[in-house]
Parts: C-alpha cells; sequence; structure tokens
C-alpha cells in the first residue's frame, strides 16, 4: 500500500522503480532524517472551531475533517483507519493541538515515509493483501525536538498561571463542607479545608488552575460521588457519613483527571507525579543508614485494640473501632467517668485479654486472635466490660495466679520492636491528650 493520502508533496511519497522518492519538498530521506534544516516554529493559533461556537478543535493531519479537542481518541482512531497512521505515546505530547498543527503543515511539504517509520502488515501474505502503517515517533530527531519544545512553552505557561493565582486577593469561593464564604488568597479556603475538615489537596503552591480544580471536585459532591473511592451514593448525608467513617475525604491519586491541576505533572517530560515522587523515594531509601536520632517530628499512629488497623489519631483510630469492631472507647469514657490513669488501666486490660485469646466478656479461651474477634464481634462482647474491680487495679494484682507463676507472658503491647513501639503505641495519644488539658 502507498501512503496516505495527503496534502501537498505528501501526495508524492511512493518510491519510483529506482529508489528514489518523489515529492517538491526538495529534500531527499538521506538528507533530512538526521538534521533538522530550519528552526522550529510552533503554531500561535493551532486548531480552529467546530460548529458549535466556542468549541475548540483540532484537524485530521491529512484531511479536512475535525474534532473536538476533548475527543482526541476519535482523531488518533479516525488517523488510524482512514490514513494507517499511528502517533506514538502521545500522552507525552504537551499541546496535541500545536503538535498537530506542526506536522499538518510539514506533511505538505515532504512525504510522510520521510518522516514516517513503515510498519508492514501481514508481510508473508499474497502481496495485494499486505498493509503499510506509518509510526510517527520521537524516534525521529525532529519529532523528539517538537515534544521537547512543547513541553518548554507549556510549562512556562503553566508557571505563569500559577504565579498569577499565587498573588490573587480577589479570589472568592466557598467551603465544600460547611459552605463558609471566603475572600482574598486561594490558599485562605484551602487551608480552612485542610485545618477544619481534614480535607488536604496540597499545598496551595502546588495547585495550578485552582478554581477549575474546586469546581471539578464541588461537581462531584453535587452528584453524590465519594471523591476517593468514587461511589455514588443516594442522599448527601449518606455521603457525608460514609467520608467520614472511611476517612475518604481526600482525593484519589489514581484518577488522572486531577493531574493537570499540579505543577509538578509539568516539570518533566513523560513523567507524572508518582514518577518524580518515586524517585524522590529512593533517594531516600539509599541514605537509609543515616542517623536521624536528632529528628522531632515523628509522625504518631495509634493501634486499635482488636486488629492490626492502625490511625494518625486517636479521634479516627476510635472512629475505626466503633465501625469495625462496636467499641465506643470515648462512650466508655464518659459513661464510667474515666480519668486518664483509669484510661490506661483499661487499655492494658484490654490488649493483655487479647494477646492472651480470652475474651473479657465471657472469659471464654481460644485458639487464635482471629477466632477471638470472631467470637466478640458475633456474640457482641466487645462493648461488654467486665465489673470495674477487674479492671481499675494496679498493674501486679491484675494477674491471674497463674499468670504470676510466670506461665503465661504478659505482654500489653508488641515490644518487640521498641523504637516503633514508641511511634505507635495508643498510650501516647492518651498522654498527649491529657497533656493538652493540663
Amino acid at each position: 500500500m502507498a501512503a496516505p493520502k495527503t496534502r501537498g508533496a505528501a501526495t508524492q511519497g511512493e518510491e519510483d522503480g529506482d529508489g528514489k522518492r518523489g515529492g517538491t519538498g526538495g529534500v531527499s530521506y538521506e538528507d533530512s532524517k538526521d538534521c533538522i534544516l530550519e528552526p522550529l516554529s510552533l503554531p500561535e493559533n493551532p486548531g480552529g472551531t467546530t460548529s458549535l461556537e466556542g468549541s475548540p478543535s483540532v484537524p485530521c493531519i491529512f484531511c479536512e475533517e475535525h474534532f473536538l479537542i476533548d475527543e482526541q481518541d476519535k482523531l488518533l482512531k479516525h488517523m488510524i483507519i482512514e490514513h494507517k497512521t499511528v502517533i506514538a505515546d502521545v500522552k507525552l505530547v504537551a499541546d496535541f493541538q500545536r503538535y498537530i498543527s506542526y506536522w499538518r503543515k510539514r506533511f505538505t511539504e515532504q512525504p510522510i515515509t520521510d518522516f514516517c517509520s513503515v510498519i508492514r502488515i501481514n508481510s508473508t501474505a499474497p502481496f495485494e493483501e499486505q498493509d503499510n502503517y506509518f509510526l510517527l515517533c520521537d524516534v525521529l530527531p525532529e519529532d523528539r525536538i517538537l515534544r521537547e519544545e512543547l513541553q518548554k512553552q507549556r510549562l512556562k505557561e503553566i508557571l505563569e498561571q500559577q504565579q498569577q493565582e499565587r498573588n490573587d486577593n480577589s479570589f472568592q469561593g466557598s467551603c465544600m463542607f460547611c459552605n463558609e464564604e471566603f475572600l482574598g488568597n486561594r490558599s485562605v479556603l484551602l487551608n480552612h479545608m485542610a485545618r477544619e475538615h481534614t480535607f488536604n489537596i496540597g499545598l496551595p503552591d502546588n495547585i495550578v488552575n485552582c478554581n477549575e480544580f474546586l469546581c471539578t471536585l464541588q461537581k462531584k459532591l453535587d452528584n453524590l460521588q465519594c471523591l476517593y473511592c468514587e461511589k455514588t451514593f443516594r442522599d448527601k448525608n449518606t455521603l457525608k457519613d460514609h467520608m467520614r467513617k472511611k476517612q475518604h475525604r481526600r482525593i484519589n491519586p489514581k484518577n488522572r483527571e486531577y493531574d493537570r491541576f499540579y505543577v509538578i505533572n509539568y516539570l518533566e517530560l513523560g513523567k507524572s507525579w508518582e514518577e518524580v515522587q518515586l524517585e524522590d523515594d529512593r533517594e531516600l531509601l539509599d541514605h537509609q543508614e543515616d542517623d536521624w536520632s536528632d529528628w522531632e517530628e515523628h509522625p504518631l499512629s495509634a493501634v486499635c485494640l482488636f486488629c492490626e488497623k492502625q490511625a494518625e489519631t486517636i479521634e479516627k483510630l476510635c472512629v475505626h473501632m466503633e465501625d469495625a469492631h462496636e467499641f465506643d472507647l470515648l462512650k466508655i469514657k464518659s459513661e464510667l467517668g474515666l480519668n486518664f490513669y483509669e484510661q490506661v488501666k483499661l487499655v492494658n486490660f484490654i490488649r493483655r485479654q487479647i494477646h492472651q485469646c480470652r475474651c473479657y466478656g465471657c472469659h471464654e479461651k481460644f485458639k487464635s486472635k482471629a477466632d477471638l474477634r470472631t467470637h466478640m464481634e458475633e456474640a457482641k462482647h466487645t462493648s461488654l466490660l467486665p465489673e470495674r474491680q477487674t479492671w481499675d487495679q494496679p498493674h501486679e494484682s491484675d494477674l491471674t495466679a497463674q499468670e504470676q507463676n510466670g506461665n503465661i507472658a504478659i505482654i500489653s503491647e508488641d515490644t518487640s520492636k521498641l523504637h516503633a513501639l514508641k511511634q505507635s503505641s495508643i498510650l501516647n495519644q492518651l498522654l498527649l491528650h491529657e497533656s493538652l488539658k493540663n
């Protein structure tokens, strides 16, 4: 099959009998394949408009067919079916409109075979059944430089937009969770949602096109869609409870729709924020033997009394224990009027019983913690505490006779890794709350 029909010189891209290539471009393949004869000139106003007024469109490289910019896949499909041409790694093209406009012009100047690799399919079939496809990719120096220039231009535009938003004090918006109105800089609203509603989409200085980002998120909430798991719910209250209990007040990091709102995605050609972040993590792993003993801001985490679940705060852990195990620690504390020391004794008692695989509600012993947990949840024994005098005692008198004889090791929390214990113990959270009250 011959090269696809293109406008101008590109229509003369078939080889003649002597192996010479026709065309009015005046530059042979051997002369042009390793060099670019003139500086790249990017179109100022790529594409055009469709019959829908104001809707940007992209023309086909080879014909007058136009497609909406949001229908990029339809254009690529059209080029494959109608013109046997494939563009490699389209997702790495920073500005698709300008990219198409550039090659649309170049293909009028020289045959397509001067730029594209030829892929022959059905090569073992009879000649009349064979077919050629054309691959446009960055193996061609001109294409690679074009992609790099488009990336630089896009980054420049994004940084200018970001700077404008950072300095803009005329921002106006409302909180998605409490509807409070905010005027001034965008950072006021973003910091409010992070501080008051634990909804953090990143530092304001890392975000670009903030208004569009917030509108996108608000639209999803208006459609009763969870921002993290993206499930849809029957009403607003159900959605609100779901996001609170499941700790889904965050966006889905795997949703590529959000990539365009973070400056980091424009920094390096062909790299997403996840890949850039992974490189940073590798650097940390390379220096994992360094001495971090002087680091002061260790993140705390609390461990569930009944399973291995960990949470950043005791509030989140309490929500988990109430939802997963029907154990309401805050309610118990309130009903029994427990002070700090009594809370510690109760937590230690429960941990010791769970470690020994013994139900503190009926005193039955089990072979494993999993069997114990199943029993306690089915029998509703997680909230069935024994008499107060059973656990509200000094630690030593809390032991049974068998424990005092040393037959059973008492481990209220896993002490095999003392450094990790210091960071994960639920007692840290209790101490923190007590110190804040004092």
